[in-house]
């Protein structure tokens, strides 16, 4: 996604985009559509972008491997810095633009900052059931007639703990 920002006042610009995610060079599991809204404060020798990309994607739950959809939000800020020398240190969130520069490029931290949301642990709902561990029956949709194990009676003091505790 390119920006221009050739003759960009000074001050704060607010800009809104929305499309497809393969617009954007997002792959899969990303889908539907995806808005973000930008927030640029430009200065005399730098642009600070504060954006905010709401996207969903399609996955297959750890627990259950039921697919779902689930709505996705990230908030990323980028400073873009004009001038003619590049210090050696790299800092990621920084970019540095020659003082010629008429536009820059986005696509790169709008990708880093979508994968980046993706959660780890993918669950379809909170209070997932998942699979049976003998059977494979899917306990959301209904119960199974297996017996559960014997727990070895290694774990006993740490279960007689957890059935002393509330809630349980």
């Amino acid at each position: 996604m390119i920006l221009k920002i050739a003759n960009l006042s000074e001050g704060i610009h607010e800009l809104f985009f929305d499309g497809k995610p393969g617009e954007i060079g997002l792959p899969k599991p990303f889908l539907n559509s995806f808005k973000i809204n930008l927030k640029m404060d430009k200065r005399h020798n730098q642009i600070v972008l504060d954006a905010v990309l709401s996207l969903e994607a399609k996955f297959e739950c750890d627990r259950c491997i039921t697919e779902f959809i689930q709505p996705i939000e990230t908030n990323f800020k980028h400073v873009y810095l004009f001038g003619n020398e590049i210090p050696d240190n790299e800092d990621e969130s920084v970019t540095y633009l020659s003082f010629e520069a008429d536009k820059i490029d986005i696509s790169q931290e709008i990708y880093d900052y979508a994968e980046i949301a993706i959660p780890l642990k993918k669950i379809c709902q909170k209070d997932c059931k998942g699979l049976c561990s003998r059977c494979g029956t899917n306990l959301n949709v209904k119960t199974c007639d297996c017996k559960s194990e014997e727990i070895d009676a290694r774990w006993l003091p740490l279960q007689q703990l957890k059935n002393k505790l509330p809630n349980n």
